[in-house]
């Protein structure tokens, strides 16, 4: 057993004994006070409104497509199979009468795919209310996407910059639009390393340490973009969220590890459904009081599971010098830049907030 898997299974053992807690202490208590639930009761009228969800024909996303859609929106479930999105389109349809939604084919590991989404879409429509930013993997092994990234990063990153980059102009133009980025706690063991940011030929790769990094990059990402509308007074904001512990198909690539298969029963019993999960990304999304930079999760211990409250990511995904760094090469990686913010703002040389 070599020091990284060592390292893992230990990182685990101590997250389950917490996770334990946690789920003991949620059964005794829910975790937020009364006047902190916020549930999909709170979610108000989105007719009118253009929703893209990335990832939405199964668990988080899913869950927040169908309630968006539940309230009225026109809600595009951006998906990298068309045959499940079809199933999922067909499940919404059949519980809510008179639903507006369609699918659109998107692989966020290719950025061939991306632009023909975006080519697509803004084709079609002429505002974007809500950009949620939800698909992703993880723990994968070693792999590259089509372009040539390290699989984890290329999708649940640098597949989102690019997305936004490219439908950046239709939200800017749409009064009040939300950019949503779907993080994880996970964020908190990542690390930027820009010498070696993708584990060139599987250099110093761990599945979870990649992992982690992604979704480091998804909050620094939201930081930059959050500060960049702010530089040019945008009616837009960008704002994070996570699900917490969600019994999802996200970890379908760790299923068959050894640990992971003696685990199962109880990290099924410690964690909270797809519904809930979800909760944090529609109060981001939806919620009137939310503003431009915020981060919403779980309230309950840990903030593995419980009713969507503002929460704390940690010091690094707030790190001014990495954002801008990482803002920088991904738009050199993608080939997608952000022109409008040079435009406005002559050249944007970044505000603080």
């Amino acid at each position: 057993m070599n020091k990284s898997n060592k390292a893992l299974i230990g990182g685990i053992a101590v997250g389950l004994a917490g996770l334990a807690i946690a789920r003991y202490v949620r059964d005794c208590n829910s975790g937020n006070k009364a006047e902190e639930i916020w549930t999909t009761a709170n979610i108000p009228d989105l007719t009118g409104k253009v929703i893209v969800v990335t990832g939405a024909n199964s668990g988080i996303g899913y869950e927040a497509a169908r309630e968006m859609a539940r309230k009225g929106a026109r809600t595009i479930l951006a998906c990298r199979s068309l045959d499940k999105a079809r199933v999922a389109l067909e499940q919404i349809q059949s519980e809510i009468a008179g639903a507006q939604v369609e699918i659109m084919g998107l692989d966020l590991a290719s950025q061939q795919s991306i632009r023909r989404f975006a080519y697509e879409f803004t084709s079609r429509y002429d505002r974007l209310d809500i950009l949620v930013n939800n698909a992703g993997i993880m723990w994968t092994p070693y792999s590259k996407t089509e372009d040539g990234f390290e699989s984890q990063f290329g999708t649940n990153h640098l597949g989102h910059f690019a997305l936004t980059g490219l439908l950046i102009n239709h939200l800017l133009k749409t009064p009040g639009s939300r950019v949503v980025n779907v993080s994880s706690i996970g964020h908190r063991n990542g690390i930027m390393d820009f010498d070696n940011l993708m584990f060139e030929g599987g250099n110093g790769y761990s599945r979870h340490g990649a992992y982690s990094r992604s979704k480091l990059a998804n909050l620094l990402f939201t930081d930059e973009l959050e500060r960049r509308c702010r530089a040019i007074n945008a009616d837009a904001i960008a704002v994070a969220a996570h699900p917490g512990g969600s019994n999802t198909n996200l970890s379908r690539h760790v299923e068959n590890l050894w640990f992971v298969r003696i685990l199962r029963p109880l990290l099924e019993w410690m964690t909270q459904s797809p519904a809930m999960g979800a909760l944090p990304t529609l109060r981001a999304a939806v919620d009137p009081a939310v503003r431009g930079g915020q981060y919403y999760g779980p309230g309950g211990f840990m903030e593995m599971t419980g009713y969507p409250i503002l929460v704390q990511s940690n010091a690094a995904s707030h790190n001014l010098a990495d954002a801008r760094q990482l803002w920088s090469v991904s738009e050199e990686l993608t080939g997608v830049t952000f022109e409008v913010f040079d435009e406005r703002t002559n050249k944007y040389q970044g505000v603080t907030r």
